[in-house]
């Protein structure tokens, strides 16, 4: 039995505006096409910046889904860095989406919120954007998770988070 080979990454396709026609205006393709750009978020902090190279994909062509997952790792334990003032680790990933393909070449922004403080442990949510390559200035959101990180001690054991950042 034969079978395409599967894709470690997991996206939902991404959105292709139907072939205009003569009855459609072709302001309507063009509103459509930009229906998957969409502005950067203002109310979360960018953490990181990176750019996905060829050996960072899988036999499709498309990114690992796993380097996505451990650039968003990084990029979610900036902020929860500044309250634990010491060693943490991540000890859950709550939630990951993967929207849509990353490809070689994007800019990928990574952007990060706080929005849970415990007494051991920090929760961020953490939003990734495609610049792509050939249509720079436009973003695209290829990927969200939520991430939660606790301050440990010399010996790994959790610990109190000390104080706030301010």
């Amino acid at each position: 039995m034969s079978s395409a080979p599967l894709s470690t990454t997991a996206f939902v396709p991404e959105f292709t505006p139907p072939a205009a026609s003569s009855a459609a205006p072709a302001a309507a393709t063009t509103d459509a096409a930009r229906a998957c750009h969409v502005p950067l978020p203002t109310d979360q902090e960018l953490v990181l910046k990176v750019i996905p190279m060829p050996g960072d994909c899988n036999a499709n062509g498309d990114i690992f889904g796993g380097w996505v997952m451990a650039q968003v790792d990084l990029a979610g334990s900036v902020l929860p860095a500044r309250y634990a003032q010491g060693r943490m680790a991540t000890v859950a990933v709550n939630e990951f989406v993967f929207k849509q393909p990353v490809r070689v070449g994007d800019i990928l922004s990574f952007f990060s919120k706080v929005s849970r403080v415990g007494r051991t442990s920090i929760t961020v949510k953490v939003e990734v954007y495609a610049e792509r390559y050939r249509s720079q200035g436009r973003y695209t959101k290829v990927t969200e998770a939520s991430l939660t990180y606790v301050a440990i001690d010399d010996q790994g054991r959790p610990r109190p988070i000390a104080k706030r950042p301010e």
